[in-house]
């Protein structure tokens, strides 16, 4: 190994996170830069579908969901996985494979992973805590506990509501990744640059993923409680049900066992110390360290199954966090909406599914419940290719099928003319702000009539990190098209200006304005 590949194990930059987002565009790139067909790696007994540590269900249904996640891991090259499933009253929570290639343990139910934007859901739930104390309100202005925010728009600043940071229609740029610092002053210090961030669509008329504004929220809640955000959803929500085995913070996890992010090259996984690093300016939107058991607690909390204790919520309170509250959209699937901070799924029956994933480098987690199936599933994945486990399994019908009789909306990719294709052709590009400098660095989906649909490119900072073809199967909605012209999980969708014009589309939940 060269000088530069043993220092970049040592470097998280922000171009790896955003990676992590330029990785979902238009459901493209991660079929192009996924790994080739799987061959044995440099270390044939550390990367396995099977751990010592989890024994095999005798149920039928919950073995074939154990060999569906042994076989992805070695086509996939996926050291780790952690599941917890919770179907009709019964659970199954187990592990596969090892922690770390280079010092291999095995993976349990209790193992911890980073459950990225997963988190997001925690910070919404501890706002509805605090609501139902008579602390807060979802419809109160943000300015109400935070009278001196400051925001490029100043009329968005004074109307935005809380409950609009939570569902992801406050308009303006989301992807604001500083770091300052360890201390508890932190979000206070993150919320003080917000100002610099450009408003993009009008205020709760366009759903884009929003991780600045969930930061925001975290800072609401330590405005009302007094209290760093940490210490109040510990206090609000983690110590209540009993999640013993999720954390914010690395020094909390000494003597636990964690799964270490890993990058697959060549079929070969390798393991990528400095992935794990996250800085607490991004706790709200992305902090948390859990297990597979834990999530499937918190998820059993959310379908209101748990019986032991006071109830931390009332029923109504956990119903309007599953309602829809904001505009819908795309993010890799087609989504009604998002309630307080849950993505709303549609489905061929008409059940709705509540889901939210999570996403940091190396460490990727799928996360849904259906209440009227009574069904909870919980995925955990230590490699860059988890994403490609967590589309067969939980964003696709695999899951829902088997446990829930549910189906995905059925997509039919429509053929256009190039005159039809003309009005979404261009170049459409967004923008991550890196301060303190204030430099950004740039995401480009560029696309081109062809074939009845669209070639789709997508370059990072000028690199072509992904190519393919999507296909209109509704207006202004496409879908990803896999080498042999199928539709894949890839959902992404045009939003329109006033004029009626496209303006933007979104892809992966972000919002690309059209250059030309």
């Amino acid at each position: 190994m060269d000088d530069a590949s043993t220092l970049r194990r040592y470097v998280l930059s922000r171009r790896d996170v955003l990676r992590v987002a330029a990785g979902t565009a238009l459901g493209v790139a991660a079929t192009t830069l996924g790994s080739g067909p799987a061959r044995a790696a440099s270390r044939p007994n550390t990367v396995t579908g099977r751990s010592a540590a989890s024994a095999r269900s005798t149920d039928p249904l919950f073995r074939e969901l154990d060999t569906k996640i042994e076989r992805a891991m070695a086509e996939y090259r996926i050291p780790g996985v952690a599941v917890a499933v919770y179907y009709q009253g019964r659970e199954h929570v187990r592990g596969y494979g090892v922690t770390n290639v280079d010092y291999p343990q095995p993976v349990d139910g209790d193992t911890l992973f980073r459950i990225g934007s997963v988190t997001k859901t925690f910070t919404a739930t501890t706002v509805m805590r605090l609501v139902e104390q008579g602390k807060m309100a979802l419809d109160a202005p943000v300015r109400t506990y935070l009278p001196d925010l400051r925001l490029a728009d100043e009329t968005v600043a004074a109307r935005m509501t809380v409950r609009q940071l939570l569902n992801h229609s406050s308009g303006w740029l989301g992807e604001y990744y500083p770091d300052f610092g360890r201390g508890a002053d932190a979000l206070e210090r993150y919320v003080t640059g917000l100002e610099q961030l450009p408003q993009m669509t009008p205020l709760g008329e366009v759903f884009a993923y929003n991780n600045a504004s969930v930061v925001l929220a975290g800072h609401v809640i330590e405005a009302v409680a007094n209290k760093p955000y940490e210490d109040v959803v510990q206090e609000q929500l983690l110590a209540p049900l009993g999640l013993d085995h999720t954390f914010f913070f690395s020094d909390e996890i000494v003597g636990y066992n964690v799964a270490a992010s890993h990058t697959v090259a060549d079929d070969i996984p390798a393991v990528q110390p400095a992935w794990w690093r996250l800085w607490r300016t991004l706790h709200p939107t992305g902090g948390l360290i859990s297990s597979a058991r834990n999530l499937l607690r918190y998820a059993r909390f959310h379908l209101g199954e748990l019986p032991d204790g006071p109830p931390l919520l009332s029923e109504a309170a956990l119903r309007e966090m599953q309602t829809k509250s904001g505009p819908g959209g795309t993010l890799t699937f087609e989504i009604d909406g998002v309630g307080v901070n849950w993505l709303l799924r549609p489905t061929a029956e008409g059940v709705r599914v509540i889901q939210w994933n999570g996403d940091w480098p190396g460490q990727h987690a799928g996360f849904l419940f259906v209440p009227e199936r009574d069904f909870a599933i919980a995925l955990l994945t230590n490699a860059d290719s988890g994403p490609r486990l967590r589309t067969n399994l939980v964003d696709g019908d695999w899951a829902l099928a088997h446990f829930a009789g549910l189906h995905n909306q059925p997509v039919v990719p429509r053929t256009l003319t190039p005159a039809q294709l003309a009005p979404y052709e261009g170049d459409y590009r967004a923008q991550a702000v890196a301060p303190p400098s204030g430099d950004a660095e740039e995401t480009v989906i560029t696309l081109r009539a062809a074939g009845g649909g669209l070639s789709a490119r997508v370059s990072l900072d000028g690199a072509v990190v992904g190519e393919g073809d999507v296909a209109f199967y509704r207006d202004d909605y496409v879908v990803a098209l896999d080498a042999a012209g199928q539709p894949t999980r890839g959902r992404s969708n045009f939003v329109r200006g006033p004029d009626g014009r496209v303006a933007w589309i979104s892809s992966g939940g972000r919002l690309h304005r059209r250059m030309d």
